[in-house]
């Protein structure tokens, strides 16, 4: 009789076990099945033209893999912008040799960096942070405006579902320490 208790006891333990590690393994699952299609995302839309910074190669400038994502660099310098060059009739917009940087009549805005990195980055940020800044085009989702070139109003478009997969796949990636300087107002250009 104890011999039976005590198999249906291990018995039950095992197969409560098992359908823990089932249960986390399909978790783990969910998750990278979540991340791959943030990464997807991520790549269709464009995310690394403006915050990737590049390599200048024979062929032309190519992301940086080492610094993906991680916006413009804090160690950049820009070039004097002439004066009178944006404007009705003129130019819209210029941008920097790696397309990090860019210049309006907005002023100019700087490509944020998107590393999970805790200082620099978004890994301060909460899945709804990410979400409220995205569809109300709002940093941290209640400051400043998000200002071109950035397309947050196609990215508002999309459902929960899809920003959270863009946002696990920001936390994916390597953390990258780089302090984006704050968009230049017009008068200060």
């Amino acid at each position: 009789m104890r011999a039976r208790n005590v198999t249906r006891m291990f018995t039950g333990l095992l197969t409560v076990a098992l359908l823990q590690e089932a249960a986390l393994a399909s978790e783990t699952d969910t998750q990278r099945e979540l991340i791959k299609r943030g990464e997807y995302l991520v790549n269709y839309g464009g995310c690394n033209d403006c915050h990737t910074p590049k390599m200048f190669t024979p062929q032309g400038p190519v992301p940086d893999a080492g610094r993906l994502l991680s916006g413009h660099p804090a160690t950049a310098h820009l070039p004097e912008t002439p004066p009178g060059i944006i404007g009705p009739e003129k130019w819209g917009a210029l941008t920097s040799n790696d397309l990090t940087a860019w210049f309006g009549p907005w002023g100019v805005s700087f490509a944020a960096n998107l590393t999970p990195d805790n200082g620099t980055g978004i890994g301060g940020w909460s899945a709804e942070l990410f979400i409220k800044a995205m569809r109300t085009g709002k940093h941290l989702g209640a400051g400043r405006d998000i200002l071109p070139p950035m397309p947050w109003y196609s990215l508002a478009a999309l459902t929960d579902g899809d920003l959270n997969a863009i946002f696990a796949y920001l936390r994916s990636i390597k953390a990258i320490e780089n302090q984006v300087p704050q968009p230049l107002p017009p008068q200060m250009q």
